[in-house]
């Protein structure tokens, strides 16, 4: 598994700005435990992984509730809720697809 975090700076509807991109692996089966273990990595790997919300898609996480999900995680935690927080989602999912392959 491949995660990438991005930090950014997002408008509803839009992306202002890139701030930092932190990646993490892992070689382990991805359940839930390990696909949190490998986000949280990523979000460390940021410029300021302290600064939040943290941002996902349901799917990410195997649609687990929010309260869950937001217990791992230090900053709040939320599900995409703007075309923005949306465009940075896809950014995280362009950098960890790209990563992958120049791991592969």
């Amino acid at each position: 598994m491949v995660a990438a975090a991005v930090a950014a700076g997002v408008g509803s509807n839009r992306v202002r700005e890139v701030t930092g991109i932190g990646f993490a692996t892992s070689r382990a089966e991805p359940t839930l435990r390990e696909t949190l273990s490998v986000a949280e990595g990523a979000i460390a790997a940021l410029p300021d992984p302290s600064a939040g919300p943290i941002v996902a898609e349901r799917g990410e996480f195997y649609e687990e509730p929010v309260g869950m999900i937001d217990a791992s995680f230090g900053p709040e935690f939320k599900y995409v809720e703007s075309i923005g927080e949306r465009r940075v989602v896809e950014i995280a999912h362009h950098a960890a697809y790209a990563a992958r392959t120049l791991l592969l």
